[in-house]
């Protein structure tokens, strides 16, 4: 890992945090976003890994899709445009992106279902779906 590569990573939680308040969240809201980032990276290690960009796909799907279902679109997108700011990884970007789109789209579609449950179950079910979504084709992966 490059060391740009280490300082965009480590900086994840507080741009998180701080792209939910400037989209308009509380701090309460903030917090959950970072929760629910947690929750799909926490799903997505576990169900995605074993193939080359499926577990980062998921991962994507996964949080966009539950940000969008508790939180809507706009704070989604705001979230996840600046987790992209300063990537190193042009094509990992542009997957990403991918996913984030097809999550958020999921996650509008989706959101009733979603809402009576935790963070946590919500996480599961939509892991559930990126892996569908992955075999189906409908998810982007760039191979390391």
């Amino acid at each position: 890992m490059s060391l740009r590569a280490a300082i965009h990573a480590a900086s994840g939680v507080p741009r998180i945090f701080t792209a939910a308040l400037k989209a308009g969240a509380s701090p309460v809201d903030a917090a959950q976003v970072v929760s629910i980032s947690a929750a799909a990276t926490t799903v997505a290690t576990r169900r995605g890994r074993g193939v080359p960009g499926r577990q980062n796909a998921t991962r994507h799907f996964v949080w966009q899709a539950l940000l969008t279902a508790r939180h809507g679109v706009e704070l989604a997108r705001s979230v996840a445009d600046a987790q992209e700011v300063g990537t190193p990884d042009r094509r990992d970007s542009q997957a990403d992106r991918h996913n984030n789109d097809v999550g958020q789209r999921y996650g509008g579609e989706h959101a009733v279902d979603l809402a009576g449950l935790s963070i946590r179950e919500a996480a599961d079910r939509l892991a559930g779906v990126a892996l569908e979504k992955w075999a189906n084709g409908e998810l982007a992966g760039v191979s390391r």
